[in-house]
Order: C-alpha cells, then structure tokens, then sequence
C-alpha cells in the first residue's frame, strides 16, 4: 500500500510507499509527461483556472459503458464521471460502479510520487492503468465524488495530502495515523462501536523524520508520534459484517505474533495497517471486499480473504513473519464534500503546491 503506507503486497514486511507508476507504454508517457509540463508552465503564476468538462456526446460515451475504466484515457475519464454524476445520485452506487468497472485493473506497487513538483518522489500524481490497494481506493473515492477530469484531480491531491498540501513530507503516508485523521471529511472511524469489548489495542511508535530520511534522503525535524489504536480480530468478523455499508474503507491490520520478534523498524510496533480496500455486499448480501493486490484488482468474499491469509499462520507465527490480524473499519460519511467545504471553505477543495501557490478551479 504505500505512501509510506503500509506496505500493500501480502505479508510485505517493509512500509511501501505507494507511488503510481504510469503505463509504461510510449504513447502514454509521451502524453502524460506532456501534460506534466503543461502543468509546471501553467502552475508557475501560483494558481490555475480550470474550464469544466463538455457534456459527453452519446457516441462518444457509447464504447466507454463496456470498456474498463483502466483502459481510459485522461479525457475518457472525464466524459464519464460526468455520464455517471447525471445518471446514478446515490455515491455508495457510484462507489461500486466505478469499483467493479476496474476489476482486472494489473497490481504494482510503488506507483505515485510527487512530479512534476517535486523530485524527492519522482513518480506522478496519478495513475489509470494500474494500482496498488491504496492508488485503487483513492482513485475510486476522488472518481466518484468528482464530474469531470480537472474535478477528479484535484479532489485526488486533497485525499492523498494532508490539508491538501502537495509534497513527500505532508503526503499520508501512515494509514492509521495520516490517512485516516486526514481524511475525517470523506470516512469516520468507527471500530471501537463495531468491536466493542472485542477490540484489540495496538500502539506504534512512528518516527516520519526517520522515514523521509532514509526512503528520500529527506531531513526534516518531525515530533515522533506515539500512535494508540485498535482492531477487531478477524475471527470476530460476524460482529461486523451485518453493519458494513457499500464503500466503506476497510484497513487490514498485520503483525507479528511471534514473542520477542523485534518490532517493524518503519511501524514501530508489532502490529499496523498493511493493507485497505472497499466494503461490498454480494448478491446474496454477503461481505465482500474490492481490493488491488497481486496480480489485479478484484472483488472477493471476505470469508475467503480471510481463508487465504489466515491458511499458514502456525508457519508464519514461528517464522516470525507478519500475518493477518484483524481489520479497522471507517464509514463513509453522507456527504463527504459538505463536509469538506467546512475545512476548506467554499472553494473546497483546497489543494497547495509545494510553492504555496493555489490549484484553484473556477
């Protein structure tokens, strides 16, 4: 997962931080870099006027409602977030839609960074043709509250940036600790009400200065902070599952079980965030989960995900490699951007350049 969060790959055992790699096909690049430069000439003033998108003419939109959404181009996208604002009011429904259209979507880590505006990261600020489970989530999020590409992008920045500041060292890059208080206008935390008396407590001792410094060679003078939490243990699902909600934010939590194995140098602690996906419901109403993990994005029974990565653990306990814990759950609040034009004021959302300029769109 990235970001400096948690690492997304099953079991990894290092922090990840997720990084959007382009398409490495040439067109794309070429295409994509040039809009990069389009962005530093234009950026260079300190802010940015953006035009919304035209209305997407039925033959253009016809071929896109059996195409998957990580086959779009940029203007693809556009066209057809603004189909979908018109056409489905209910974002939990927009959540899914969008969620289900990128099933197939190929997994890598290490996809987004921060150029054109930094080089510290030189990866870009988006990715459409692949994901790791935290580019898939954001990208799904940002998609579904926005109408057009310029929208898209900038609601993309102000998730994945804490206040909306765009740079390596105010990126999010701790799920638990900076994705989720970050983000309280979009998801609330609500595993203590799931668990109750179930709830595992968990602490971790996370040094950001330590992490910019040795993943960027970055020196910055961060307080280290100590993080308290909690988690339901996976085989306490059943208390979960009949109040999950369609899009809802899903964190797994990994650790090591072993007695006296050393903490997670980067987490700090024994247990932490490895990993997040989406709630879904199957037909039959059974909890399901949207994820990216390897080798694409995909929609599976939470029972089998559980399955799957509780199928070693005697192994993997006394190897004293990390396994599936548990899982924190974060609701999706009814009106996510209501919600942000209080933080941000009205012309939220507010996004900031690392030169303190302003992407602004009027």
């Amino acid at each position: 997962m990235n970001r400096l969060f948690r690492p997304c790959p099953a079991f990894a055992a290092a922090a990840s931080p997720v990084a959007a790699v382009y398409d490495r096909r040439p067109a794309l690049i070429e295409r994509r870099y040039s809009l990069a430069l389009l962005l530093v000439i234009v950026f260079a003033a300190g802010s940015v006027v953006f035009a919304a998108e035209p209305a997407a003419p039925v033959d253009r939109l016809q071929p896109l409602l059996a195409k998957p959404l990580y086959q779009f181009t940029e203007t693809e996208t556009g066209l057809y977030l603004g189909h979908l604002q018109s056409t489905e009011p209910d974002l939990r429904k927009r959540i899914m839609h969008l969620a289900r259209k990128n099933i197939g979507q190929p997994y890598e880590l290490y996809l987004l960074g921060e150029m054109p505006f930094e080089t510290h990261d030189p990866q870009p600020l988006y990715c459409l043709g692949k994901s790791d489970c935290l580019v898939f989530t954001e990208h799904i999020y940002a998609m579904a509250l926005s109408r057009d590409w310029t929208g898209f992008m900038r609601l993309l920045q102000r998730i994945r940036y804490r206040d909306g500041q765009i740079g390596v060292a105010s990126r999010n890059h701790y799920t638990e600790a900076d994705w989720n208080p970050s983000n309280r206008w979009l998801v609330r935390e609500i595993t203590a009400e799931l668990a109750a008396d179930k709830a595992v407590k968990f602490n971790e001792r996370i040094d950001r200065s330590k992490f910019l410094r040795g993943r960027y060679q970055l020196k910055t003078d961060i307080p280290v902070e100590e993080h308290h939490d909690a988690y339901l243990p996976f085989a306490e699902i059943g208390l979960a599952a009949p109040r999950l909600r369609d899009g809802d934010f899903i964190n797994v939590v990994r650790g090591v079980v072993k007695p006296g194995a050393p903490v997670n140098d980067t987490f700090g602690g024994s247990a932490w965030v490895g990993h997040v996906g989406l709630v879904a419901h199957g037909p039959d109403g059974t909890l399901h989960l949207i994820h990216s993990a390897e080798p694409a994005v995909r929609e599976e029974a939470m029972a089998q995900f559980i399955a799957r990565e509780t199928a070693q653990l005697a192994e993997r306990d006394a190897a004293g490699k990390a396994r599936l814990l548990g899982f924190k759950f974060l609701r999706l609040t009814d009106d996510p951007l209501a919600n942000l034009r209080q933080l941000d004021g009205a012309g939220a959302p507010r996004v900031t350049l690392p030169d303190g300029g302003l992407w602004s769109e009027k």
